[in-house]
């Protein structure tokens, strides 16, 4: 038997592997809509809104677009829940695959698809993924599979918006964030859209509610 002392020593490694976490970088249109999915995929630990791709240092909302970067999420994962080809499929069944010129009626580079692969074998994972999305839709996916790109995070009010209370002057109103986003996301048709593609696998590893927006 282990003396006490090392056997805490040996769960304190033990819990320490297992809390491994890797990352992935996805472009998916509007950032709170990717973040928002992308937190409700198990195994999937945190998620952190930004900008990447681009050829400019500290892009803000207002300049990133003009500086050839797209709204991205930072995806932390463990591995051992959830693979990274299995989240880029996820991934792939939360957006419009087939639109190269951006997402539902968000328009520009700035809100085109893309997945940063970090690594070579992210990359070969990538796009073992979406041969296999090919197949299933019968259809070219257009979403790229770009190297490694710097992330730069979004302003603070940007993280967790689908889910702040605080409150923003909109269109609709001055109402919270996460009624804004409500508001946006059923106006920009996202997931019906995203229904109409992919059918019954649309969404396929997000526990989410069954949206009709």
């Amino acid at each position: 038997m282990l003396p006490l002392a090392l056997s805490f020593c040996a769960a304190l490694l033990a819990s320490a592997v297992s809390a491994r976490a890797d990352t992935a970088l996805f472009a998916g249109g509007c950032f709170w809509c990717v973040e928002a999915d992308m937190d409700k995929v198990p195994g999937v630990t945190e998620t952190i809104s930004g900008y990447a791709g681009g050829k400019t240092a500290n892009p803000t909302y207002h300049n990133y677009a003009a500086g050839g970067h797209r709204e991205v999420v930072k995806i932390e994962f463990d591995p051992e829940t959830i693979s990274y080809k299995d989240l880029v499929a996820t991934f792939l069944r939360t957006i419009d695959v087939t639109d190269a010129g951006g997402q539902f009626y968000d328009r520009g580079h700035e809100y085109s698809t893309a997945i940063y692969a970090l690594n070579d074998q992210q990359a070969k994972e990538a796009r073992e993924a979406i041969a296999e999305g090919e197949k299933e839709l019968g259809k070219t996916i257009v979403t790229p599979v770009e190297g490694p790109a710097k992330f730069w995070p979004a302003e603070d009010y940007h993280q967790n918006y689908y889910q702040s209370q605080a409150r923003t002057l909109t269109r609709f109103g001055y109402v919270t964030r996460a009624d804004a986003y409500e508001n946006y996301r059923e106006g920009s048709r996202r997931t019906k859209s995203v229904r109409k593609l992919w059918g019954d696998d649309a969404y396929h590893g997000v526990k989410m509610k069954q949206a009709t927006h």
